[in-house]
């Protein structure tokens, strides 16, 4: 069967302030989508994937048009959501026959919800996609109902029909390669400009899961059954290898965090050193699990950079989050970071349940002092199937709709604040910390190449913003229907520049 996959059609202006999105903008590997499309490849199935991120609405289902599949799944995240319901009524309206599917992070957390909200919808996938698709494609194709199927809801004439749950996939080495081929044009996948040093750039996960259990994230196995499942380290560098192969020169490890199991990682920088492979790589760890012996094996092996997740200079806020760290563990990693020669990435968060005003500006003193190389801060974020979520209540309300459900969006409020004081700590976080004269120093001296340059301005095109416009965060970011309206798009065919 001709089988599409699809991501709905959104520009960097519905989630980042238009006037900094220059110094923000990104467009990851959807690596998802691309492991599910690699096994309906390896069970025999044509396949065409659209990303919205370069096409319009429109441009999408002209696509679809000509291409005639019989069966699309759609990628969700509670953002899209919208536009996705959206444009599965325009596909259903199009294309006579169609079976359609939803997958992605805001399917797999409401599962049958998404059919009841979405007409045009036959079924979703309510977990992970690289075993469940290929068997709804099989029943499709032999015109057999989805009774039965694990990981999936589906509509079985007036009604709908929530399936059981599947298992988890064990041995992931069993897994086909992500289908990169499929993207097109490698390098207008770019990370947030001065986030990575060679391009292109393919983002690669080495292992699935989590076993921490921080409120504000959202992972399929809540009660953290099976823990973290990992590849192997002979598999990891048979897709880094491939990777190269296609032309790739920098990896982005997306893990939760690679370090959760410290030998493993010791290993896999020892393996990659070994092999003597030319790319440079960056990666995430928690702050609690790495030391400078780890880092510098990191940087042997071409890691430049490292993303340690701090969130807040305050225990207590620390605490209510559950990330099971302190200041004093966030300040350590990251000295040992940068003294290993790593560039460091310390995201934090404001609208913490019991979060003060006081605690925000404690925390962006903080980030100040702990000076890692860029800090980003973000608005906590009540995102579906998340314990913050399921118990919002508890901690606080939730402002705005779904497409405030970004980390720009300040879509929670806890009962300790207000939302105009969030939006305000992070306008004053980012002005304090990127307005220091040592920070700027610092950045102008490590500008190298083109695009470090190009960042560098986008970066002070965004701190001028933050300094002229005192309300930058709070007003209203989107188009009326917080998606791309008609003729936006350059071209169908994805021809929008992503520099």
């Amino acid at each position: 069967m001709k089988c599409a996959l699809v991501i709905p059609s959104w520009r960097p202006e519905d989630i980042f302030p238009a006037r900094t999105a220059a110094s923000q903008i990104n467009y990851w590997q959807p690596l998802g989508v691309l492991y599910v499309a690699a096994c309906l490849r390896a069970a025999g199935h044509e396949v065409v994937f659209i990303n919205g991120a370069f096409v319009s609405e429109k441009g999408i289902v002209d696509r679809l048009a000509r291409a005639r599949p019989g069966w699309v799944g759609v990628y969700a995240t509670a953002f899209g959501w919208p536009a996705a319901k959206q444009m599965v009524a325009r596909i259903k309206a199009r294309l006579a026959g169609v079976k359609i599917a939803a997958g992605g992070p805001y399917p797999i957390a409401v599962k049958e919800q998404c059919l009841r909200e979405c007409p045009g919808l036959d079924a979703v996938v309510t977990g992970e996609g690289e075993e469940t698709v290929p068997e709804m494609i099989r029943r499709y194709e032999g015109g057999r109902s989805l009774a039965g199927v694990a990981g999936v809801a589906a509509r079985e004439g007036q009604h709908i029909v929530l399936n059981p749950p599947r298992p988890f996939i064990t041995d992931l080495d069993s897994i086909p390669f992500p289908a990169r081929d499929l993207l097109g044009d490698a390098g207008a996948y770019i990370p947030p400009p001065a986030t990575y040093r060679r391009k292109p750039v393919a983002v690669m996960m080495t292992s699935r899961g989590c076993d921490r259990r921080c409120i504000y994230c959202f992972q399929m196995d809540k009660s953290r059954k099976s823990g973290i499942r990992y590849r192997g380290i002979a598999n990891v560098m048979a897709e880094i290898e491939q990777c190269l192969a296609q032309g790739y020169r920098e990896i982005k490890f997306i893990d939760e965090t690679l370090a959760a199991d410290y030998d493993r990682a010791l290993d896999l920088a020892r393996e990659i050193g070994r092999r003597g492979l030319d790319f440079t790589w960056f990666a995430s760890a928690c702050v609690n699990q790495v030391d400078e012996r780890l880092f510098r094996a990191f940087r042997k092996a071409g890691c430049w950079a490292v993303l340690l997740g701090a969130e807040s200079g305050v225990q207590k806020d620390l605490n209510t989050i559950r990330k099971g760290i302190t200041p004093g563990q966030i300040a350590k990693a990251v000295r040992a970071a940068q003294r290993a020669g790593l560039t460091v990435f310390t995201p934090f968060l404001f609208g913490i349940p019991g979060q003060t005003y006081a605690d925000g500006l404690k925390t962006i003193e903080f980030a100040c002092k702990l000076n890692p190389d860029v800090a980003n801060f973000h608005s906590l974020t009540p995102f579906p199937g998340t314990e913050l979520h399921d118990n919002i209540g508890r901690y606080g309300r939730i402002a705005g709709g779904l497409d405030e459900r970004t980390y720009q969006g300040a879509a929670f409020v806890p009962h300790s604040m207000t939302r105009e004081e969030i939006l305000s700590l992070r306008q004053l976080a980012f002005k304090r910390f990127y307005s220091r004269p040592s920070f700027l120093a610092r950045r102008l001296l490590r500008i190298r190449s083109l695009d470090d340059l190009r960042a560098a301005c986008a970066g002070l095109k965004s701190l001028f913003w933050l300094h002229a416009d005192g309300a930058l965060f709070h007003r209203g970011r989107r188009s009326s229907h917080g998606r791309w309206q008609e003729g936006t798009a350059s071209s169908e065919d994805g021809s929008r520049s992503a520099a």
